[in-house]
């Protein structure tokens, strides 16, 4: 259970994000990526990664999941009626750390095993 202090502060979280149409008619999702790429590149709050199936997400617990929530409006508006989100979600508060931080501990790591 969450400490009380915790509870009012903002607490950061990084989260790889793939939304699945379903029942469009073609297996193609690139329509989709690029609505979904257009609405992370026009907001602030949230940095945001593609990558080559998904996008990673890093900012406010609450910004990002109201950027999940608006993926699925927008999507929604263009005609999507069923969408399935695969999420990862990870919070920490004892460090505050990129996704390419943890890129770069795994490939220091590597080097260190030659």
């Amino acid at each position: 259970m969450a400490s009380s202090e915790n509870q009012d502060k903002n607490l950061n979280c990084l989260a790889d994000i793939c939304l699945i149409p379903i029942g469009k008619g073609t297996p193609s999702v690139s329509d989709e990526v690029a609505i979904i790429t257009q609405l992370c590149q026009n907001q602030t709050k949230v940095k945001t990664h593609l990558q080559s199936s998904g996008t990673v997400l890093e900012g406010d617990f609450d910004d990002v999941m109201a950027l999940i929530k608006k993926f699925h409006l927008v999507l929604h508006d263009k005609g999507i009626v069923r969408i399935q989100s695969d999420i990862r979600l990870g919070s920490r508060i004892d460090k505050s750390q990129t996704p390419q931080d943890k890129l770069d501990i795994v490939y220091k790591k590597l080097k260190d095993l030659k």
